[in-house]
């Protein structure tokens, strides 16, 4: 097995299943031997996938199961376990969504099969493989716009103080941050909400170790890597704005900002950020966005909700020299992509930067004086895209403009044909 499941009888608390009336955890052991749910997975590409995720909702399963227990269960694909999560993506302390990282090969499919027990819980350990962190200092105390003394501490949840701005040195690196093995971005909660990218030189987690003496220190390359990105005034990667018709607006003036952990886990982290009364010019809306990322890929992906118009919302990625730019040739396929390639970090070495979009979303390709940028229009007040960087200095980095080029057709061949999944009879 690729990690410990372990059964936890609860006997003082009812556990939630969320698809059945509760009843307490020691009776129900008592009574009810664990239950399984079948289905198959179906990858249609004549292509290997490795570390692919498969996001299920927690509603789908009690559909085919009505006491699967999202609290109480473990996924085992072709008789042999596959690391799994649980996500309550609501905040309303129940999980909601199921995710599962799969290996399959080309064309193949796959037998998964949960086990679950419809009322006790069960433990899942295996590799960390992804994190998303967000910490602020406690025990100092602001002087002006800036905080003064104190110490970092990883909080779950944040409404950021009034006092808060660019390197006021309350955030730790400025704001929330999330990685794979593969990749680490961060974003600034202030006025900037940009995006930047985290090296690594390594496929451990870094985060925790990141910031913690200062905003220097992670400029400077190390063992683990450095923010590698300069960012300026331009939107980074992937960071989104709304494009006037000649220059992008970032998400700058807002009423408040409140940014939550919704995950951290072995095989998916997911981070919340909620903009209230983001105004632009004749326009404020409400916005959220819900930035995730799972084990094994450089991808990083938006779900944005808005309201309040935001027709033109967009993301792009910034401008610098010694870049070449890179597009998606006309294809039959849902998506498409904006790119760079080039020496385009702090330590003079090659970087790839790409944006997703869903060309049914599509407005135009455009630029502004700082920015390639891609405009999209939500349906229905939601939009998803996705963005990645891939730098040279990884482990088996990408190290040329073609085989960076070759990385993003491959990308794009996965997100036009996804896995499928066919439920079966238990």
């Amino acid at each position: 097995m690729n990690g410990k499941v372990t059964l936890i009888v609860v006997s003082l608390l009812l556990i939630a299943t969320g698809c059945q009336e509760q009843q307490s955890a020691s009776t129900a052991v008592d009574q009810e031997a664990p239950q399984s749910l079948s289905f198959t997975v179906v990858n249609p590409l004549q292509v290997d996938r490795v570390d692919e995720a498969l996001v299920l909702s927690v509603d789908a399963l009690c559909q085919q199961a009505p006491d699967f227990n999202p609290q109480g269960f473990y996924a085992v694909a072709d008789g042999v376990e596959i690391p799994s999560q649980a996500l309550d993506e609501n905040g309303e302390g129940q999980p909601d969504k199921v995710v599962l990282l799969l290996d399959i090969a080309a064309g193949a499919t796959q037998q998964i099969t949960l086990h679950y027990h419809p009322t006790a819980v069960v433990e899942r350990s295996y590799p960390q493989r992804t994190q998303a962190e967000l910490s602020h200092k406690f025990g100092g105390h602001w002087e002006g716009r800036e905080y003064q003394e104190g110490h970092f501490e990883n909080v779950q949840f944040l409404r950021c103080p009034p006092e808060h701005t660019d390197h006021s040195g309350f955030i730790r690196y400025e704001g929330p941050g999330w990685e794979s093995d593969l990749v680490g971005y961060r974003f600034y909660l202030d006025w900037r909400n940009a995006i930047d990218i985290f090296g690594k030189k390594t496929t451990k987690m870094v985060l925790q170790d990141v910031g913690l003496d200062g905003l220097d220190s992670y400029h400077e390359m190390s063992d683990w890597g450095a923010d590698i990105l300069k960012v300026g005034d331009s939107l980074g990667i992937g960071s989104m704005g709304y494009w006037t018709g000649s220059k992008v607006e970032r998400v700058a003036e807002t009423e408040g900002l409140l940014s939550r952990i919704v995950a951290s886990g072995p095989i998916w982290s997911q981070i919340q950020t909620i903009y209230v009364g983001w105004s632009v010019p004749g326009l404020k809306m409400e916005l959220i966005d819900d930035l995730t990322i799972h084990a094994g890929t450089r991808m990083s992906t938006h779900n944005l909700r808005v309201q309040g118009g935001g027709d033109n919302l967009c993301t792009g990625i910034g401008k610098l020299e010694g870049a070449t730019v890179l597009k998606s040739t006309p294809s039959r396929g849902t998506w498409g992509y904006l790119a760079t390639y080039g020496k385009q970090t702090l330590f003079d070495d090659n970087l790839g930067m790409a944006v997703f979009y869903r060309k049914g979303d599509l407005l135009t390709v455009t630029e502004d004086d700082l920015n390639h940028v891609v405009v999209l229009k939500p349906k229905e007040g939601k939009l998803t895209y996705h963005f990645l960087a891939a730098w040279e200095q990884e482990p088996k980095g990408i190290k040329t403009q073609d085989a960076f080029v070759s990385y993003l057709n491959e990308t794009l061949k996965r997100l036009n044909k996804p896995l499928e999944v066919q439920w079966s009879a238990n």
